[in-house]
């Protein structure tokens, strides 16, 4: 059974609820849908026949952040340098924790509201646990730093890149935090 094409009033309808569920999220606010449809000026029902749950919607928000992590991490593999390869994918992967504030949310929620969004965290964890190996295997990784030991430390950047950081400066705070961590993690990170 192949699905309808949708009408172009409920797709850009959708558009608009994304669009301004970014916006809200951009402010700080916590992502409720009746408010969404309040200010798109819309029936609540509106909001909820395109998203059944606020995760469903953060999800949506935040998926063109992962897909570009993804396809950064994917990228990166190809890269000959192992620790250049990972330090690229952990810069990339801390800026964007810092800069998009669905993201946080997103990889810090127990469990996901949509197929795509558990896709795209699988093809995370897995090319970042290449990239790691290979950095490893090449002797680019300090022997007692393991892949699980990366997820807590990248959190640990960002969080205190927010807290300690305007908004603009965040993203240049989570680099020179990122690059005092990587100091103790790589073997050698001078010469890299």
């Amino acid at each position: 059974m192949t699905t309808a094409p949708r009408r172009k009033d409920a797709a850009r309808n959708r558009e608009r609820i994304v669009a301004v569920a970014r916006g809200v999220l951009d402010e700080g606010t916590q992502l409720q849908l009746n408010d969404i449809a309040r200010r798109l000026g819309v029936g609540v029902g509106t909001v909820y026949r395109h998203f059944p749950t606020a995760e469903a919607l953060l999800e949506t928000v935040a998926a063109p952040g992962l897909e570009a992590l993804a396809a950064h991490g994917e990228a990166a593999l190809s890269d000959e340098d192992a620790a250049r390869a990972l330090t690229g994918f952990l810069a990339r992967t801390v800026e964007a924790q810092v800069t998009d504030t669905s993201l946080s949310a997103v990889t810090a929620a127990p469990a996901d509201a949509l197929p795509r969004t558990t896709e795209l965290r699988q093809t995370l964890s897995a090319v970042g646990r290449q990239l790691f190996q290979r950095a490893s295997d090449a002797g680019a990784v300090r022997a007692d730093v393991t892949p699980e030991d990366l997820v807590p430390l990248m959190c640990g950047v960002a969080y205190a890149a927010t807290v300690h950081a305007a908004p603009a400066a965040r993203a240049s705070t989570a680099r020179r935090y990122l690059a005092a961590l990587l100091e103790g993690v790589l073997v050698d990170p001078v010469a890299r």
